[in-house]
């Protein structure tokens, strides 16, 4: 006995093309807002702006398929569906990344132009350096500092470990450029609690991003911040100088009455092969203008250049002409002299 056949019975694989395509994209109306404030194995923290309205502070969250390749960091705002309560095992979706106010960037090393994002849309980034046991690393202090400069992040320097070593040669290295120095000695694994009120009264009201080689009480200085975030640490190898590294990956921590700090790894390098030459200049406005009258491809260092002229004219600082200067030669260093 036969039967009539309806579309149950079809077995065809639809063609290729034959799903229409569209440019229109999902409105997502009941999104929140918020920003991430950990990444960990393709999982972001969220905290959520409103937390009041989901019942959650953070929420879980994975990026949604919608935003391709595109790259997320730790202070990236965002908008998230989904489940937004943070109850145990919940997952929401990262579906739009608002557009970025500031990147802090550092490449692999000087010679390798991809760019790796470290904290997005800081407004402040504190240098953390000891004095002693490890010693200052200038070189790796006025890379930071480049790096500031290019990405529009106002930059503060934290010397810790005065107990064991004088100050005064990094303060008069950096005095030109008018950057908020806080000066603390350690005691016990324990910074001068005076200098932590006066680093907090900085960062209050401010996402700031943490940076510093392993071993110069970075999270020392978190953990005396905030002291919930409860960051390991760790001593100075007696042999190399050098400390291990203890923050593993990027964290945003609250602070009281206001702002967020961000602590990142310890780092070993900072490349620059994303900073250009022009771009470091552009962070001393008092001393561009004077850059017009300098040769073609100047780099600010020999006797042709304008800068002398505008400097003596009155126009700035020697002091700030010297800095400008000791950036630009950080920068000269470079293999091949830099872009």
């Amino acid at each position: 006995m036969t039967r009539d056949l309806d579309e149950d019975d079809v077995r065809v694989r639809p063609g290729r093309g034959s799903r229409p395509r569209t440019r229109r994209r999902p409105q997502h109306s009941k999104a929140v807002h918020g920003f991430i404030t950990a990444i960990d194995r393709g999982r972001f923290r969220v905290a959520l702006d409103d937390a009041s309205a989901e019942g959650a502070g953070e929420v879980t969250a994975m990026k949604a398929r919608e935003l391709g390749r595109r790259t997320l960091a730790v202070g990236d705002r965002v908008e998230v569906v989904g489940d937004a309560s943070g109850a145990p095992g919940t997952l929401a979706r990262i579906v739009r990344i608002e557009p970025r106010r500031t990147v802090l960037r550092r490449t692999p090393d000087d010679a390798d132009p991809v760019e790796r994002p470290i904290v997005a849309n800081a407004d402040q980034l504190l240098v953390v350096t000891a004095l002693a046991d490890p010693p200052p690393r200038v070189g790796l202090i006025d890379r930071c500092l480049i790096a500031a400069y290019d990405a529009g992040v106002a930059p503060l320097l934290c010397l810790t470990k005065a107990d064991l070593a004088d100050p005064q040669d990094i303060l008069a290295r950096y005095h030109s450029l008018h950057l908020p120095v806080i000066v603390s000695g350690q005691a016990d694994a324990e910074l001068d609690p005076i200098a932590v009120a006066e680093v907090g009264r900085l960062l209050r009201g401010h996402l700031t991003a943490l940076v510093g080689h392993s071993g110069v009480g970075k999270s020392t200085l978190v953990n005396a911040l905030v002291p919930a975030a409860a960051r390991l640490t760790g001593p100075v190898n007696p042999t190399t100088g050098r400390g291990r590294h203890i923050s593993s990956s990027a964290v945003a921590l609250p602070l009281d009455g206001g702002g967020w700090v961000v602590d990142t790894p310890g780092v070993r390098s900072f490349g620059l092969g994303h900073v250009r030459t022009d771009r470091v200049l552009a962070a001393f406005p008092d001393l561009a203008r004077g850059a017009a009258d300098c040769p073609r491809d100047c780099r600010h260092q020999g006797a042709d250049c304008a800068l002398d002229r505008w400097v003596a004219a009155g126009h700035a600082s020697p002091e700030r002409l010297s800095s400008l200067r000791v950036l630009l030669q950080a920068r000269a260093d470079l293999p091949g002299g830099g872009p």
